[in-house]
């Protein structure tokens, strides 16, 4: 998968969960570290992604519409990746409703080329902080990061990074 051919299915949270993120992310920036507030493209929200594919062929919503507003609490933070520079996230605290939504979004789409870290069995929901935090900023990055947050998932959109095209697919577009 290059990284311009690239569709994913994400959700977006609810307005205070959005806010809390972006606080975070305003306050990494502050410190001087890597922060997604750099990026600001107005499809850059906070997300929790639940499939990542070269292509994701249409599909009907309606099953998993209903299941909307769903609890996507934010845990503590988690750091991902080998070497220099590292992912910073949220963890988001995988709850039965999460999960359910998640294997049911791969049973509705035909089998494909999914992210090894998006499969079911394999996923673990966060939300990114930043990208390319170097290794020694660690701990002061980890330090701007808030305890546990009540959180709610809102909307199902699909991003499809090769026209830089967001559609909602479930639920409501806001904050």
């Amino acid at each position: 998968m290059g990284p311009r051919a690239i569709v994913s299915i994400e959700l977006l949270l609810d307005a205070d969960a959005e806010q809390t993120v972006r606080a975070e992310w305003d306050a990494l920036a502050a410190a001087g570290l890597s922060s997604l507030a750099a990026h600001t493209a107005a499809s850059n929200r906070p997300h929790v992604t639940l499939m990542v594919r070269p292509r994701i062929p249409e599909f009907t919503v309606e099953a998993l519409a209903d299941r909307l507003p769903l609890r996507a609490d934010l845990g503590a933070p988690i750091v991902f990746g080998t070497g220099d520079r590292r992912i910073l996230a949220r963890s988001v605290i995988p709850s039965p409703e999460l999960i359910a939504f998640h294997s049911a979004l791969h049973a509705t789409i035909c089998a494909g080329d999914d992210a090894p870290h998006t499969q079911p069995g394999a996923w673990t929901p966060h939300v990114t902080l930043a990208r390319r935090v170097r290794r020694d900023d660690l701990p002061t990055a980890v330090a701007a990061v808030g305890g546990e947050v009540r959180a709610r998932a809102i909307t199902l959109r699909r991003w499809d990074a090769a026209c830089s095209a967001v559609t909602v697919l479930a639920g409501g577009a806001t904050p």
